[in-house]
Parts: structure tokens; C-alpha cells; sequence
């Protein structure tokens, strides 16, 4: 165990080792009140001798090399099992400029992508803004050549990738071209480079050209790895809450303090809520054939995570266009996001909000924004076309949910009012899904060629290659239709 201590804290050198123990030496003196302690030296000899396990530590020697490094000398000769490490290449200076450029492009991100000691594998932060909570994905950096529709990891980099790929956690690749004269970084899920590496075990590590890093797919890795990671910690308290729900839903009006579940993460409470509130939604809609008009708060691309990734969101999109009689008569579903927001918000989540709105254009309902500021804190709620307000609150609420319903008329009106609002005064009205999806990326400042170019690129590999989801309440295949979706409109 010496040895192993030792290379640990990079100490392994007699020299470096000698002034470690010295100071050792002097500070086990003060603390025991010994001053004999504090003249004890090492000879070079005795330093490999201990190394190798011919000759053990005697006297006040071994008291400062137990003080010193907290750890017993009965313990330190043991024999510990032995790991090899597979070092990394370290990556050319041009991919490490790049990957701290990152960093200056997006302010939740900072990135490591190279392991600081052998073995131990860069890291990624990925910070939360209002909802998630940040997270943090091992990552590593490799170079790469350009070949076709793919940049290739070389094979003389499979040691350390099967190395770093092997355990079961989440983890990144990042390839890089700096080293061949190329731009760009591109990315790839462990999960995924494991099984292509076990399928072609003597073969390139190809990673599709679409899964380059830029705003769209950083805004897709950003809000999945925050939700995942922050959804399989509260995975065991989110399944016992979810059984309990029961005797809220038989309440026509409910709400719960964000105080009565404090386990839970900041996600984990968004999940939560958002999973109520559409329970309440369905249950209070009945067989309702008719559609109905939406109203819900997203105003960030964070926000609008939710409708992106979690699986009983999709499912609520599909049963609810399941249930309309008539297929060519949408539903209305109105938002309010504010020229504020717009603007504080970056590119990435700008596109989320984006695909957000998308998702609901691909569902078959029509969209309205108004950026008034003091429609930004009317209720979540659906107007049901019997004139009732089913009210589901859980966005930018104090509590996990709050919901309730009402049909007396002066409430009604209240809510009548905020739609009929949205509709006459949208930012993006139009005749059809891409005319205010084109209109939505010019309030947005997004680039529509750039965008639809894009969306149809990873559309067509599906983002579950780059990343693919863990927690079995999340889901990327309706990301993947949308980008689709969005891909087969005119760039003109």
C-alpha cells in the first residue's frame, strides 16, 4: 500500500518524498511534544527498501511515516490489489483551446476534457439555472480524423477508450480535429462507443458528423444529463410518492408545499408536479371530444425541457389527440414569453423553447405567443369547450402542484379573456405550422436555414445515439420526431 500511496500524491520520488517527510517529521514533533521526532531523516536506501518491502519502518521513523500519510504501518506494508491504468493521450493544443472555448460560448458548461491523473478521466459541469439542479458527466477527449459522414477515433486509442467506456456510469467522448488541421468537437455516449467497440473490436471508433457539438446539441445534452441524473437520485422516493397520489386526485381542488417532500431534488419536484398536474388535466377532461384551448408557462428553454423528455408529457400529447372527433380541427395552446426573456435566455435555450413550440405544432394544435409581461403569471390551465377551467399549476409555482377547477363565469371570463388575448395579439400568427414556426425563429433570433439544416442532420441519425436515456421516465423519441418535424421545412 506504500507504493500505491505514494504515486498517489505524486510523492514517489525520493526527493520529493525526502521534503515531505522532513515536514512531516517537524510537525509530528510539535503536535506529540517530542523533539526527537522532529530530527528523524530518511537515507535513499532505506526510502527503496521500503518500496520494494524488503525492510519495514522501525521507531520514531515509522511514527512520522504513519503521521504522515494517516494510515497505520501494519497497514502500509500490506499488499493491495493491483489496477492498470491506461493513460491518455494528451490531446493537441488546438482541441484543448477549443474545448475551454466551450466554456466562453455557454455559461453553464465547464469542461475538463482530459484526465487530470491516469485513470481518473476528464469531467464535465453542466450548471442548472432555475429548475435543474447541475450535474457533472465524466468526459474524455480523443483526436479524430474526417472520414465521409464521420469523424474517426483512431485505433491506437482503443486501450484507453475500452478503459474509460467499461463502467456502467455515464460517461462522454469527445472528438476532437484539431490534431488533423479540422474544426469542431463531436460527441458520443459511452453506452454507445461500448458497444461499437465490442462489435468491431480491431475497427475506428466512427462518430456521425451530425453529433457535432453547437448550440442545438448542447442544449439537448445540457437539459437531458440535468434531468437524468437528478431523476435516478429520486428515483426510489419519486415511485413511492407516485402511489400516493390517489387521494389528491379524488380532490377537485389540491395543492402541496414544496416544504412537505424536501428529499426531493429541484427536477425531481418538476417531475413530480408535472406528472400530477397532467393526471388532474386528463381526469377532469373526461371523454371530452371537443378541443380544448392551453395555456402553460414556458418561457426558457429549461422550462421547456419537460414537454421534450419526460415520457407521461408525450404520452399526454398522444391520448389527447386520440381523443378529438374531429382530426382536422386543432386545439389552441397559448404561451406568454416576454421580449425579456427572450433575450436573458442563450442560443441553446432559446432552441429548446423552440422545439418546445414545434412539439406542440406537430401534435396538430396551433400556437400563439403574446409577450406581454403581465400575462407571464396567469395560471397553467386548460379551457374546456363547456366553459369549465381546469387550473393545473406546477411552472414557476410556490408549491409542488396546485390545481383546482371552475365554471362560475366571472373566472371563466378571466381565463377567456388571456386566450382571446393570445390568439388576436400572437408574435407568431400565421396559416400554417411553418409559417409561425418560421415567425417563432425570427422572435427568437434563431437562424431558420441554420436550424432546419440541423434538425434534419441529427433528425436523421436520432439523438439517442448521442446520448441515450437511462431513466425510464424520460424518453428522446418524440425529440427525434420533432427534429424530423422541423427538418422537412423550406429554408428559403
Amino acid at each position: 500500500m506504500l507504493r500505491v500511496l505514494l504515486e498517489r500524491l505524486n510523492w514517489a520520488k525520493f526527493a520529493v518524498f525526502d521534503v515531505q517527510f522532513s515536514l512531516a517529521a517537524r510537525r509530528a514533533a510539535k503536535e506529540y511534544g517530542n523533539s526527537r521526532v522532529g530530527n528523524v531523516s530518511v537515507s535513499r536506501i532505506t526510502f527503496k527498501r521500503w518500496l520494494a518491502g524488503t525492510q519495514s519502518p522501525q521507531g520514531d521513523a515509522a511514527t512520522v511515516l504513519a503521521y504522515m500519510l494517516g494510515v497505520e504501518v501494519d497497514l502500509l506494508l500490506q499488499r493491495v490489489p493491483s489496477r492498470e491504468v491506461v493513460p491518455a493521450r494528451l490531446p493537441h493544443g488546438s482541441s484543448l483551446a477549443t474545448a475551454r472555448s466551450m466554456d466562453a460560448l455557454w455559461s453553464s458548461s465547464s469542461l475538463s476534457p482530459s484526465e487530470a491523473a491516469a485513470g481518473a478521466g476528464g469531467l464535465w459541469y453542466l450548471d442548472g439555472m432555475r429548475i435543474f439542479d447541475g450535474t457533472a458527466v465524466p468526459a474524455q477527449m480523443y483526436e479524430a480524423t474526417s472520414q465521409d459522414d464521420v469523424v474517426s477515433i483512431a485505433v491506437e486509442e482503443n486501450p484507453h477508450l475500452r478503459a474509460f467506456v467499461q463502467p456502467a456510469r455515464r460517461a462522454l467522448l469527445i472528438a476532437s480535429l484539431g490534431g488533423s488541421g479540422g474544426e469542431g468537437l463531436y460527441v458520443l455516449d459511452s453506452a454507445r462507443a461500448r458497444y461499437q467497440l465490442d462489435a468491431d473490436p480491431r475497427g475506428t471508433l466512427p462518430i456521425p458528423k451530425p453529433y457535432r457539438l453547437d448550440d442545438l446539441t448542447f442544449g439537448i445534452m445540457w437539459a437531458m444529463l440535468n434531468l437524468e441524473d437528478s431523476l435516478l437520485a429520486d428515483d426510489h422516493i419519486l415511485d413511492s410518492e407516485r402511489r400516493e397520489l390517489e387521494s389528491h386526485l379524488a380532490m377537485p381542488r389540491s395543492a402541496v408545499a414544496r416544504s412537505a417532500m424536501p428529499e426531493l431534488s429541484r427536477v425531481g419536484a418538476a417531475w413530480l408536479g408535472s406528472y400530477f398536474c397532467t393526471l388532474h388535466i386528463e381526469r377532469h377532461l373526461g371523454e371530452a371530444t371537443e378541443p380544448p384551448f392551453f395555456w402553460t408557462r414556458e418561457q426558457t428553454g429549461e422550462e421547456s425541457a419537460a414537454w421534450l423528455f419526460f415520457r407521461h408529457k408525450h404520452e399526454h400529447l398522444t391520448r389527447a389527440a386520440a381523443r378529438r372527433a374531429d382530426p382536422s380541427v386543432r386545439p389552441g395552446h397559448a404561451f406568454c414569453v416576454p421580449e425579456k426573456s427572450v433575450k436573458d435566455s442563450e442560443p441553446y435555450e432559446r432552441i429548446l423553447l423552440f422545439l418546445n413550440v414545434a412539439l406542440m405544432e406537430m401534435h396538430g394544435m396551433t400556437v400563439w405567443i403574446c409577450a406581454e409581461e403581465e400575462y407571464s403569471q396567469i395560471d397553467e390551465f386548460v379551457l374546456a369547450s363547456d366553459d369549465r377551467v381546469i387550473v393545473a399549476n406546477w411552472l414557476r409555482s410556490d408549491g409542488i402542484w396546485r390545481v383546482g377547477n371552475t365554471d362560475q363565469r366571472s373566472q371563466v371570463r378571466t381565463y377567456t379573456q388571456a386566450v382571446d388575448h393570445a390568439r388576436a395579439h400572437s408574435v407568431i400568427d400565421g396559416p400554417t405550422s411553418e409559417y409561425r414556426l418560421r415567425a417563432l425563429a425570427d422572435y427568437l433570433s434563431i437562424d431558420w436555414p441554420w436550424l432546419l439544416r440541423r434538425c434534419q442532420e441529427l433528425g436523421a441519425y436520432g439523438s439517442s445515439g448521442m446520448l441515450r436515456p437511462r431513466s425510464r421516465l424520460l424518453s428522446m423519441d418524440q425529440l427525434d420526431e420533432v427534429l424530423r418535424f422541423v427538418g422537412e421545412f423550406d429554408p428559403k
